[in-house]
């Protein structure tokens, strides 16, 4: 068994124990593995022990391993999708439309119509979740949740032809107490509530939230989806390709 093969076999037996200590079914919760500075050789290996959900960071780098898996995003059996969860830069949504399969880090206004034009142009429907920025850490993007921009955002995404709201994503506090990283998660979970009673037409079914070092907690407070990498692939490298 490869070191991949046994992480994972490990993480999944986490996940099920989490779910279970939650009252909630293994099938509930969606396993995003973050593959940002792997090679595609590692995707694909993580693909044939049949994960099919990665998240990269960044699009130059994503941009660089993409033509190694087009087979293997287009096959016909287990075909898998890359998200970019990383900040997107409004002048590279037009690129990021065109490599991944869905942007799971809106922001922005701005951003959203960058990507609805990008994705028009393309006759694309793309797939997006808004960040939440509920983590008072300078270093983390995301929308305040009791902002303007966040209720500009919410109501102009209806007129957004060619996206598709899936939901909301968050990354809690680095390093923080428990009841910190689970009151983080709790607030998204509320936020989610509160803005599907005022935009009933949205879809708000994705809380991606929870990775490696937290995704027990998040699953307890309702998230969907975790993000998770290290556990999964090991400690990376810093990054040190284009930005």
């Amino acid at each position: 068994m490869s070191q991949l093969a046994e992480n994972l076999e490990k993480l999944e037996t986490a996940i099920a124990d989490a779910c279970r200590r939650a009252g909630r079914r293994r099938d509930d919760v969606e396993l995003m593995a973050v593959s940002k500075t792997y090679p595609a050789e590692t995707i694909a290996e993580a693909a044939s022990l049949g994960l099919t959900l990665f998240g990269e960071n960044r699009v130059q780098e994503f941009s660089g391993k993409a033509a190694e898996l087009v087979s293997l995003r287009t096959r016909e059996e287990k075909p898998f999708r890359v998200h970019l969860i990383g900040h997107l830069q409004s002048n590279k949504a037009a690129r990021a439309v065109e490599l991944f399969d869905a942007v799971d880090s809106v922001d922005s206004l701005r951003l959203a119509q960058r990507l609805n034009d990008a994705a028009g142009k393309l006759g694309k429907r793309l797939p997006v979740l808004v960040e939440v920025k509920l983590s008072p850490e300078k270093t983390k993007e995301g929308l305040e949740p009791e902002s303007r921009d966040a209720a500009e955002l919410f109501e102009a995404l209806l007129n957004l032809a060619n996206l598709e709201m899936r939901g909301l994503m968050t990354i809690a506090p680095w390093g923080a107490a428990e009841d910190v990283t689970r009151a983080c998660f709790r607030s998204l979970r509320d936020w989610r509530d509160r803005w599907a009673a005022m935009h009933s037409r949205l879809n708000f079914g994705v809380l991606s939230m929870g990775m490696s070092g937290d995704f027990a907690l998040a699953i307890a407070e309702g998230a969907t989806r975790i993000r998770v990498g290290t556990a999964l692939f090991g400690k990376r490298a810093p990054y040190t390709g284009p930005v």
